[in-house]
């Protein structure tokens, strides 16, 4: 099987796609428009006294340095703001792995952003939240308490998955698109790609399942900003602005929102 859109040149690529993207110098000028747009909405609202709902993702993670620094340096309250951070991995007992696992995305966000940042500015620990196996109504109650959020930030996945929402080939769109916070295993796609990316390819220790917020808490972000850089994303930002709207490949369900911008490298737009 051939599908041209993969050999697509940039400008072929830019000209017409389903979903909205951009093209930026590299990895460095992607991740700090997205820690800039974090920032600038965060202050936006601020001003007009009202809070901040966001989720966010750990992949990518690159934005974080720069939103701790602007934060830090421009004096920016995170006070009225929530973090909804997209999955966990779970251990063989179903539950979170451990905090202080290499691969906890827990770990992560203590580690590199909420210890980094001065206490006087920081997210409050109750606003700080992980979807919880076993609270998995939390995060749907508490987003539509919130009235909504705000912007949804993240990655894509190598099979299109957001968040870990993986293909689910057997399902209509609009099924697909009510999927909540849930428990599920992991794709073998998905486990291998991570374990070369962030577990120095150690596949049979990769956890095999996850928690993760469902499509439906994606697709009802008010807005959706993605960012792709890694080799086989110029595989993906192809299938996604020019392939079919299907359960198979979840991004592309992303191609009726109103408000999705996805920020790509010159690395990743150059189809060689």
């Amino acid at each position: 099987m051939h599908h041209d859109y993969y050999y697509f040149n940039k400008e072929e690529l830019i000209a017409a796609p389903k979903i909205p993207m951009v093209v930026m110098e590299d990895k460095p000028v992607v991740f700090e428009a997205i820690a800039r747009e974090m920032a600038d909405f965060i202050k936006a609202r601020n001003e007009a006294s009202e809070k901040t709902v966001f989720i966010c993702p750990v992949g990518p993670v690159g934005q974080y340095p720069y939103f701790v620094d602007i934060v830090n340096s421009e004096e920016i309250s995170l006070k009225n703001v929530w973090i909804i951070n997209m999955d966990e991995y779970l251990g063989d007992d179903m539950k979170w792995i451990d905090i202080n696992h290499p691969l906890s995305f827990r770990g992560f966000m203590e580690k590199n952003v909420y210890s980094k940042i001065r206490e006087e500015l920081n997210v409050p620990e109750d606003q700080r939240i992980f979807p919880d196996p076993d609270k998995i109504e939390l995060i749907p109650e508490l987003i539509e308490s919130l009235g909504g959020v705000d912007i949804c930030f993240g990655g894509i996945g190598i099979n299109g998955h957001l968040a870990f929402n993986e293909p689910e080939p057997e399902m209509s769109v609009e099924e697909f698109k009510a999927l909540k916070t849930r428990v599920l295993p992991i794709s073998r796609e998905t486990r291998t790609a991570n374990a070369i990316g962030d577990f120095g390819g150690r596949l049979e220790d990769m956890p095999t399942h996850c928690v993760t917020i469902g499509f439906n808490e994606i697709y009802n972000s008010r807005k959706i900003r993605l960012g792709v850089f890694r080799d086989w994303h110029k595989a993906v930002i192809r299938r996604t602005g020019y392939g079919e709207m299907t359960t198979e490949f979840p991004v592309s369900i992303l191609a009726d929102h109103p408000d999705v911008l996805i920020r790509m490298t010159e690395f990743v737009a150059d189809p060689e």
